[in-house]
């Protein structure tokens, strides 16, 4: 076994895009591993992560061998027929094969393959040593990382994500000579640029990360993560509340710092009559810090910043931060307050000047669609109407405020607020916010009843928009996130609990925008005919008037619920749900999506039946005679038809499972349905075994037929089970 010794690499930068930090330090890691492994370098990882501050990309394995494996080679020369006249001599393509090979002709070896004997030259050499591959090794590493915008700097003519000032190369104790981007290696890493601006020495790459630390760099990114969770707590602990820790923020403070101090600091508690959703945005997304919240989960005056260096004077570094987030603070007041003067219901008079899109119209004309969407949805779920209008009518509106047009991402959010301060029922104002849920992957759905129907109604609208405006999603185009849609819409209908005829919904949806989009091209008509006139041109030939076509069509609803069920598709593969079992459901495309889930969750349990395979792979075969019949098939059994004792048996038994579940059927009770179905195994066995479908007389032959088809159309009405056959 060859000798190992640990390897360090460290690459030091200026600071590095704090986004994209991670994936760089793990493309640097994965680039060296995968050098080594492509040269025959074994090595072991252990524990071995990347390792990453702002200022450098590293890599430490523990144990690398010092030199490659001995590398053997075969170069196939020529055929005999042709390196050897008739004599045996060797003719001058054999000699030249053997002056490239470096050796007499003598000493080639000889092989065998599909086409003959040939000469083969084999060679054995020792492996280079590691330590003279490393540089390459290191070049290649980067030469395949994603850099993001690279950057040149000096007279060079390499580029990097941030300008190279110094590389660390050790294997064991010894320094690898190396230049790569411009920077010799050595053994000098460097420390904190505040707390400890000097040189570092590494004796050994075992010592790297201890030799940091003592230079107030903590290298490990999960070190610093874990010291920066509990300072915030403890911060948070000492202002009395519990610190608000996302894994965005915290991950972004963790790619900031190499020696982070927890600061706790607070604001004026004027501020918290802003909605605190905004306060929180600023604090999070602008600035870094932490929110400081209630027991409630209300948010508190007290923030936690996090400085990059241990202060002497901590009171100048919070006060910074505290100068920092004020003017944005008061910024969001005064857009608050400007907002509430105005209120929610004027605010939506600015809709109708706002393009929602092209074809479909105004934002105005969208609200409308919704809402009309939203009431027949309120009705079929039990919830209120008129409430489900009023709150879809108001849902847009803060779209015009001051404050959204600020923080975009308050959309809802600060519908919300300005509802309640208008007097709104607290149920409209919660749908308003709630009609963005779910906002992202993994989100959970609306919680009111008001907040579903509205989140449902949205997103019809906006599919069947997309969908008829010719913005179906190509490749990664999506503009109008209609694949997030579908798979909003349908989690919410399925977690919801609401057995909603998916088809008719789309079909009224269709309908809202056939009805908007006329009246939008007739208002355009009218006014192209004005501008004509004021211009005194020839009036355009109107007499064909666009009113009567329809924007959206009606092929389009079968399309648009296809694109449903696809993204079904991927949410259910997420929960494990075997593809077939989704293909089974899916080829009966049941109308309601809570009925889908219904009939999956029943050939879950189907699936682990003993029964299960055998009659599966029945139903595929009954399928498979069906579609080769080639005479009609009648309704009803004919018993005095039935002359061998299986089939009669059979025939006895598919009517009884009919007659016991009808009524499980009608209450969806798959599950019962499918286990009565379960029954008929022995039968089904016994009657393949002895009974031959396609006799001779026509009669009995469709007979034999409808009692096939009688019971696969039980079998259908739950799901096509053929696909759960093997």
């Amino acid at each position: 076994m060859s000798e190992q010794k640990s390897l360090l690499i460290e690459l030091g930068t200026e600071e590095l895009p704090v986004k994209a930090l991670p994936g760089l330090a793990q493309a640097f890691f994965d680039g060296v591993t995968v050098a080594l492994e492509k040269r025959g370098i074994g090595f072991e990882r252990g524990d071995a992560k990347p390792l990453y501050t702002p200022r450098r990309l590293a890599v430490l394995l523990p144990a690398v061998d010092v030199e490659q494996p001995e590398q053997t080679s075969e170069v196939l020369g020529p055929y005999l027929n042709i390196a050897l006249d008739a004599n045996g001599a060797p003719t001058k393509a054999l000699e030249g094969f053997a002056t490239k090979s470096g050796i007499d002709w003598t000493q080639l070896e000889r092989t065998t393959d599909g086409k003959g004997e040939r000469f083969v030259h084999r060679a054995v050499k020792p492996g280079a040593q590691t330590a003279d591959l490393l540089a390459d090794i290191v070049r290649d590493a980067l030469a395949g990382m994603p850099t993001p915008k690279p950057m040149r700097w000096g007279d060079h003519d390499y580029a990097f994500a941030r300008p190279v000032h110094w590389l660390v190369l050790l294997l064991g104790k010894d320094v690898v000579p190396a230049e790569v981007l411009g920077v010799t290696s050595d053994r000098m890493s460097r420390g904190h640029r505040f707390e400890h601006d000097k040189p570092v020495w590494i004796n050994d790459p075992d010592d790297y990360v201890i030799a940091l630390e003592g230079a107030k760099v903590l290298v490990d990114p999960d070190a610093r993560r874990a010291r920066i969770v509990a300072e915030v707590h403890k911060a948070a602990e000492q202002a009395g509340g519990s610190a608000r820790i996302t894994d965005d923020n915290l991950e972004q403070v963790v790619c900031l710092t190499e020696w982070p101090a927890a600061v706790l600091c607070s604001f004026e508690a004027a501020f918290l009559a802003v909605p605190q959703e905004a306060l929180i945005e600023t604090m999070e997304i602008n600035q870094k810090f932490f929110p400081v919240l209630s027991d409630g989960g209300k948010l508190t005056e007290h923030f936690i910043g996090i400085a990059n260096i241990e202060s002497q004077n901590v009171g100048e570094v919070r006060k910074g931060y505290e100068r920092v987030i004020r003017p944005r603070f008061a910024d969001a007041k005064f857009f608050f307050d400007e907002d509430l003067k105005q209120g929610l219901a004027s605010m939506g008079d600015g809709l109708k000047t706002v393009t929602y899109q092209a074809k479909l119209g105004s934002v105005a004309d969208k609200v409308a669609r919704v809402a009309a969407l939203a009431e027949t949805i309120a009705t079929q779920v039990g919830a209120d109407p008129a409430q489900a209008r009023r709150a879809a009518t108001l849902a847009k509106n803060d779209l015009q405020s001051r404050m959204v047009n600020e923080f975009p991402e308050l959309q809802g959010i600060a519908g919300r607020h300005y509802a309640l301060a208008a007097g709104e029922p607290k149920e409209i104002a919660l749908a308003i916010d709630e009609a963005y849920q779910p906002r992202f992957a993994g989100d959970d759905i609306a919680l009111s009843p008001l907040g579903k129907v509205l989140a449902i109604a949205e997103r019809l609208d906006t599919l069947a928009g997309g969908f008829a405006a010719g913005l179906k999603p190509t490749g990664n185009k999506d503009p109008f996130a209609l694949r997030r849609n579908a798979l909003g819409l349908a989690r919410t209908v399925i977690e919801s609990g609401f057995n909603l005829n998916l088809n008719e919904l789309l079909k009224q949806a269709r309908h809202e925008i056939n009805v908007s989009s006329s009246g939008i091209r007739a208002i355009k008509r009218v006014d192209a005919v004005e501008k004509a006139k004021d211009a005194g041109a020839h009036l355009p030939d109107l007499v064909e008037s666009e009113a009567h076509l329809s924007l959206a069509q009606p092929n389009q609803d079968s399309e648009l619920y296809d694109f449903i069920l696809d993204r079904l598709r991927s949410y259910y593969a997420d929960k494990g749900v075997p593809a077939a079992h989704f293909t089974a459901v899916a080829e009966l495309k049941p109308a309601s999506l809570y009925d889908f889930d219904t009939r999956l969750d029943a050939i879950g349990t189907f699936a682990t039946l003993p029964e299960a395979e055998a009659l599966a792979a029945a139903n595929k075969r009954i399928g498979n005679i069906l579609k080769k019949a080639d005479i009609a098939i009648p309704h009803a059994i004919d018993r005095a038809l039935l002359t061998d004792p299986a089939e009669s048996a059979l025939a006895e038994a598919v009517e009884a499972v009919l007659g016991e579940t009808d009524e499980a059927l009608h209450h969806h009770d798959y599950v019962t349905v499918l286990n009565h179905l379960a029954r008929l195994r022995p039968q089904v066995d016994a009657f393949f075994d002895g009974v031959m479908v396609n006799a001779d007389d026509q009669a009995v032959r469709a007979n034999r037929l409808a009692l096939l088809k009688r019971l696969a159309d039980r079998f259908r009405a739950v799901a096509a089970i053929e696909h759960l056959s093997s």
